[in-house]
């Protein structure tokens, strides 16, 4: 289908019009599918977050812009997006920094294990540091894999105030650690 076409269709589905909806769907999801299955190398998986982003197509079809991106280009970087994030879900979290850094290599001698643990106290101590908001994204980012944008909307804050947090976070955890 041409772009010309594919990007009327979502200029229709920002209307909510669920013809349009339904013909969009037709002609996509079988490379969104693709682009899923590739990701998540799960067919069940696939499906399932193919649906999820077909619901996300229909609510950010408003904030399409068809001079900054083809609309194939658009709807595979929801897919992408949306796969990876299902990803990232999939991983264990761990709840504590305390369980992150208790974990080290059972051949490990008792000097290194040592070394590991105060290691892991001293990271602690410098995100005591932080500002709690600070020290609760960065646990977020980098231990539970949120994106920048999942964090930016759970904290209502817009995405490049998130990224200076972080930003920020890191150099006085750096600055910290170095002393």
């Amino acid at each position: 289908m041409a772009n010309d076409d594919l990007s009327y269709l979502i200029g229709r589905v920002s209307l909510r019009d669920t013809k349009s909806f339904a013909r969009l769907y037709a002609v996509s999801s079988s490379k969104l599918f693709g682009i899923c299955l590739r990701i998540l190398k799960d067919r069940a998986d696939a499906e399932e977050a193919l649906q999820e982003i077909y619901v996300k197509v229909w609510e950010k079809a408003v904030r399409y812009a068809s001079v900054d991106a083809s609309p194939m280009a658009w709807l595979a970087a929801i897919a992408r997006n949306h796969a990876i994030d299902v990803l990232r879900r999939r991983r264990p979290v761990a709840s504590e920094l305390d369980e992150a850094y208790d974990i080290f290599d059972p051949q490990a001698n008792p000097e290194e294990a040592a070394l590991l643990r105060s290691e892991g106290r001293r990271i602690d101590t410098c995100m005591g540091e932080l500002h709690p908001d600070r020290a609760s994204a960065v646990r977020r980012a980098y231990v539970e894999g949120l994106s920048y944008e999942e964090l930016a909307a759970l904290y209502q804050l817009p995405l490049n105030t998130m990224r200076t947090w972080l930003r920020r976070s890191l150099l006085k955890l750096r600055e910290c650690m170095d002393r």
